[in-house]
Order: C-alpha cells, then structure tokens, then sequence
C-alpha cells in the first residue's frame, strides 16, 4: 500500500482466511496508520501506528481532537464493513453445505407428504403422473442408498389419525382400517439377523415367507429342495423370513422354540412386526432393505412360500441359458382385476385402489429374480405407499422400474392342473419338469420329492427350460 498518497481512506483486504482494513490520516495531519483484521470466528483485533515515529510534528489539542472523532467514526464503518464480509464468506459456506443435502430433505419432504393424507378415494392410491410404457430395454435406475448394517432399532409406531377424518374410511372394513393407520410404519427393528448368509460369491439365495407355527414346514424344505449345497463350485444359501407370532397366548413359548430352532440352523431372519395377510408386503420391503445391505455378492434369488415344490437343478439349468441383471421369471399375471366380493380372500375396496386392472405381476407362490434387481427394487418400493397383497405390490415396484416380469411355464403357483382333484396334480413326471408347483403340505412334498429324485423314468422330460 502506498501510503504517501491516501488521505482518509479505507481499505479493506483479505488475506490468509482474515479480513483486515487500514486507515490513514493526512499527513499534515500526522500520519497514523489504525487497522483492524478480524480472524474467523474471532472479534475483531484493531491498531494504532504512528507512521511519523518519535520525530513528527507535535498536534495541538483541537487537532488531536478532530483526529480522534475522525478515528471513532472510520472505526464503526471499518466494523461494518468486516462484519458484511465475513457474513458473506459463511452464506458462500453453507450454500455448499446445502446443496449437498438438498436432495435428501426432498425426499424427506415427499415421505411427510404421503403421511398427510387429504385426498378423496379417487386419489387414494399415488402413482406416476406420466407412467412410462413398457420397454425391453434395461431401465436406467440407480440403487438406493442404504446403510451399512440394519438401522431400525425401535418400533414406536402410532396412528395415523388423518384418516379418522375421512368420510370413506368409516365404511371400511376393520383390518383396513387397522391397514391403513399404521400403513406409515414402513421399517421395524430385527429380532434374529444372520447377514453371514452372504459372506463370499453365492450363486443362489433361496428366500422362503413362514410363519412361526409352521415349524413342519421348515424342518421338511430344509432336508428337501431348500438344503443349503454347492452345485458345480456354485454356492446355495437358504433362509426364511418371519415377523412376530400373532397368537399372543402363545406368543411367548412361539418365540422361545423359535429361537431354539435358530439355534440349530441358524438360517431364520425375523422383525418385530406382527405376522399376518396385510404384514406379508411388510416381509417384502423388509427382505429387500437387509438384501440391499448384507447382500453385495448374491447373483440370483429364489423368493417364495413355505408349502411348494422346487427343483434346484432346473433353476440351475434355466439360469445356466440367461444373464440379465433385470430378471424377474414367475407366474406371471396379466390384467388381473381387483376383487371387489367381500367374502374373498383378496378383496379390495375401491377407495383403496380404483384401476381397472393392477400392473403385471408374478404370484407369490415362487419366483426368481436377479440380484442387481433386487437392489434398485429397494430403491422403487420407497416411492410407494403400501399395498395389502405383496405379490401385486412388487409388480407395482417393478412398473416404477419399467421392468417387465418374465412369464415361465415351468412356475406353477396355482397347481398344475385347475382341476385340483386331477391325477395330473399328482404326477411325478410333470414334477419333474417344474421349478415351481404350489400348493403341497409336508406329506405330500417329501413324497412327491422321493419319488422325483428317485429312478423314475419318465417318457419324455416337457419342454418348459
């Protein structure tokens, strides 16, 4: 700065991160420097400096007076003005700061709005405002974020008291309703948790819905086709998905042979939901978040009931022909309506879903999907409320992902015949021939599985693989 030639100016700089300012006086006057810099997060620090030395002329009192209101008037301007500068560099700051998390407030945003609910039956059920058509073509979705380990730790889950004023909710019926207050309550902590089950490269992860009752069950896939194996250096892991028991007179001694039976195999994942019809969609989005975060190295999963029949080897021999990371291969429906008698099973009322017809989708009995799939399913099944059937929620998941489920005549999910009195249901020829046949209780499957692996000669092995 050269001095010799400012009179009453102010500088103002930045230097190192801190912003000083410099005063000068005339030098008629008598030369005197003040500055003042002001340190990040600091007050500011102010100086005097007499730029004559010992040596300069002597002031007389009014002068010395004129420079001192000239030196308190310059000292709040120089304050203002560092405090205008320094405010400047932090908004610089915090706009970074925020568009770094602009995009998870947003989402935040949009799950609040789901649980505010002020629409009629018409707009019950949220979808896409443009849905996009059906394409062959590999959909272009990231896979959503997930933690490194499961994060729900507590399940404080009350109702949701805005349906309470909605004209149509009073004429549900009561497990809608109970449905529908607690339809916010997406996440719930984990009671047994073995993420070991994907440690390494495995080939096949064979996912099974129980209930804790149903112990037979269990105990027969285990020595059956849901065994854990390696086929050709490829590695077959199993486990089955539970909630809660919900008999709660026998809730307790449920839990404790469960836990017994975990003991033993260790092969058991369960949450703290109750286990029901509605809560099967909950078992759905609950597998793909711990998939999505244990499950990095699963290539292919098999997802389905705990009463059908699987032959491995011909998923094997099937998958043996395909490497799509988009697969999903079932039962596939197409146009399926909405049941809307009151005495079914899957009934529907209107205001909770108003289409002519649901999206595609594979039964639930048993199908198979690619791992990568299973990822950005995650990821889909966020955007969505949820639906009371799991196997039409997933294929609104998969609509959102514009992946379009494969139909295999090898998925049998309603029987073999539709006749279910037929011999044909009961044939192990067309067993052999099947990845999926549903419905078969224990007897049946283990008796049907001997007389499959036994030295049975069939005619001619049906052309479904």
């Amino acid at each position: 700065m050269q001095e010799d030639n400012f009179v009453n100016s102010l500088q103002v700089a930045q230097l190192r991160g801190e912003t000083t300012a410099v005063l000068l006086v005339p030098r008629e006057t008598c030369l005197a420097r003040f500055s003042c810099h002001l340190p990040d997060g600091k007050l500011p620090e102010c100086s005097i400096t007499n730029l004559r030395g010992n040596g300069g002329t002597r002031m007389s009192m009014r002068d010395r007076w004129r420079l001192y209101k000239r030196m308190c008037l310059m000292f709040l301007v120089t304050v203002v003005a560092l405090t205008v500068l320094h405010r400047g560099n932090i908004s610089s700051g915090v706009q970074l700061h925020v568009s770094k998390y602009s995009r998870r407030e947003a989402t935040a945003e949009r799950h609040s709005q789901r649980q505010s609910v002020h629409w009629g039956p018409e707009k019950f059920w949220k979808v896409m405002r443009h849905p996009p058509p059906v394409t062959t073509e590999e959909p272009s979705v990231t896979e959503y974020n997930v933690p490194g380990a499961w994060d729900i730790t507590t399940s404080n889950c009350t109702t949701n008291s805005n349906f309470t004023t909605i004209e149509w909710f009073e004429s549900l019926e009561s497990n809608f309703k109970q449905f529908l207050l607690y339809r916010h309550c997406r996440y719930f902590p984990i009671v047994m948790n073995h993420p070991e089950k994907c440690d390494g490269e495995i080939y096949l992860l064979i996912v099974i819905k129980s209930i804790i009752s149903q112990h037979d069950r269990r105990e027969v896939i285990r020595k059956t086709w849901g065994k854990e194996q390696e086929i050709d250096g490829k590695k077959v892991k199993t486990l089955f998905l539970l909630g809660a028991s919900s008999n709660e007179a026998e809730k307790a001694n449920h839990q404790k042979l469960l836990e017994y039976e975990d003991y033993i195999y260790g092969d058991i994942l369960q949450w703290d939901f109750m286990d029901s019809f509605f809560n099967l969609t909950l078992k759905e989005t609950h597998f793909l978040k711990w998939f999505s975060t244990y499950c990095a190295n699963v290539r292919y999963i098999f997802k389905g009931d705990d009463d059908v029949f699987v032959s491995v080897q011909n998923i094997f021999e099937f998958l043996s022909s395909t490497q799509a990371d988009s697969l999903f291969v079932g039962d596939v429906i197409f146009k399926a309506r909405p049941i809307r008698k009151k005495e079914n099973k899957y009934y529907i009322p209107q205001a909770l879903y108003n289409k002519t017809y649901y999206p595609p989708y594979a039964g639930g009995g048993g199908f198979l999907m690619a791992g990568p799939l299973a990822r950005k399913l995650y990821g889909a099944c966020e955007t969505l409320d949820l639906y009371p059937i799991d196997d039409v929620f997933l294929g609104m998941c998969l609509e959102v992902l514009q992946v379009m489920p494969v139909k295999h005549n090898a998925f049998k999910t309603f029987g073999l015949v539709k006749n279910k009195t037929s011999k044909l249901n009961k044939e192990p020829c067309f067993f052999k021939s099947m990845i999926v046949v549903h419905k078969l209780l224990p007897p049946d499957l283990i008796n049907m599985w001997n007389l499959v692996n036994s030295d049975l000669i069939c005619s001619q092995k049906a052309q479904f693989l």
